[in-house]
């Protein structure tokens, strides 16, 4: 584990959120920044031998210290922010006036900003305006007292060189400090929009993002596709429970890889069934034969996973209606006339075999080798002829089963 990772592990929580697990490394590595600057300001002051000055910065790295070991131990987020942030706020006003003035502690009430922008940063934008409304009251009142303060003795080089100093420290400290946090919530970012997708097509989750209400199309032509491990019930029973999810995982994300090599969309997974379609959410004219592919490309690589493990897959194409169901838990599903016979077709079916209706049949156009079953009692359909698919015209049928 690297240096920032162990700080931004700092008193955090498992139950955290990631939002809230970024503002803890966020405040968690600022603090550490300033402190381990702030021992140049003690030096230099009792160099100086400005005492009260040194004491104040002194008094800063004591209470970050001790503060930051009460929220390792305690997990208090709270109470480690309001220190922080009141440190940040009242500190370097405070050496200021110890100074001088404005011109003699080389402006260093600069750092005073990085409370309310640490509060941006660390609590949200409610609870941030306060503090910045106190930084700006502070300013006020350190104006109104410049005249009554006596400078410090302070070489002129010297003030310069704090100039540069607070002036970088306090850009350095903002930037790293925003820097991780941007950087965190673009990596959130990116991984839910992956999660976003794991779930909704592209288009469709664009869609969703831009606030449209309801999400449904009707589609005219597409493939619809159900695969199930044949006997997968009596075959978990022998299993242990990480064995069931290890094959299935296995399986299905040799499905999910097949499919996005193909341009299909995987809709959902029930128990040991696998449902994908073609021609949605971007319809394509090859809908039909791209997903005969996959059915061969499936069957092919169940056989991988053992001589137990039979897949029987189920095809019908026609017109479909598509949509998102769920506010929080979203789903895209499909329904209609098409998607209950491909299922039939499935259940109906022959373990590691592929049937199809005679629409497929139609639509694959003597592309296909295509074997007559006969007609079978489908049900909810009634007497229906299917075929098996057992592969390209003109190749060596795969056969199994």
């Amino acid at each position: 584990m690297s240096l920032v990772e162990r700080l931004t592990s700092v008193g955090g929580l498992p139950t955290d959120t990631e939002d809230e697990r970024i503002r803890k490394g966020a405040l968690t590595i600022a603090t550490v920044l300033v402190c381990a600057l702030t021992p140049l300001w003690v030096t230099t002051y009792l160099l100086l031998d400005l005492p009260l000055s040194a004491a104040i910065p002194f008094g800063y790295l004591v209470v970050s210290v001790v503060s930051l070991y009460v929220f390792a131990s305690t997990k208090r987020y709270r109470l480690f922010r309001s220190v922080q942030l009141t440190l940040l706020l009242v500190l370097p006003f405070a050496l200021q006036w110890s100074l001088g003035g404005f011109v003699a502690s080389s402006g260093v009430a600069l750092w005073a900003l990085t409370c309310p922008l640490g509060a941006l940063t660390f609590s949200g934008t409610r609870e941030a305006a306060p503090w910045f409304v106190a930084y700006l009251a502070l300013l006020v009142v350190s104006t109104g007292l410049e005249p009554m303060l006596e400078p410090a003795d302070i070489p002129d080089p010297v003030v310069v060189a704090f100039f540069l100093g607070n002036i970088a420290g306090v850009s350095l400290t903002a930037y790293l400090m925003l820097q991780y946090f941007v950087r965190e919530r673009e990596r959130e970012h990116a991984r839910s929009e992956r999660l976003l997708l794991n779930v909704l097509p592209e288009p469709v989750a664009l869609r969703l993002k831009r606030h449209e209400g309801v999400i449904a199309d009707r589609f005219e032509q597409a493939t619809v596709l159900f695969a199930d491990i044949a006997d997968f019930t009596p075959m978990s029973a022998g299993l242990s429970p990480e064995e069931v999810v290890e094959l299935l995982n296995a399986v299905f994300s040799d499905f999910d890889r097949l499919a996005e090599e193909h341009g299909l969309e995987k809709i959902k997974t029930i128990g040991d069934a696998y449902m994908a379609a073609a021609g949605i959410p971007v319809p394509r004219p090859d809908h039909c034969s791209a997903m005969a592919e996959l059915a061969l490309s499936m069957i092919a690589v169940t056989a991988l996973h053992g001589d137990g493990v039979r897949l029987r897959v189920g095809i019908d194409t026609g017109p479909v209606v598509a949509g998102v169901i769920g506010r929080r838990k979203f789903i895209y599903d499909l329904w209609g006339d098409t998607v209950n016979t491909a299922s039939r077709m499935e259940s109906h079916g022959i373990p590691g075999q592929i049937q199809v209706t005679g629409r497929v049949v139609a639509a694959l156009d003597g592309g296909y080798d295509l074997v007559p079953r006969g007609t079978i009692e489908v049900k909810g359909k009634g007497p229906m002829p299917t075929w098996l698919l057992r592969g390209r015209a003109g190749t060596r049928p795969f056969r199994r089963g």
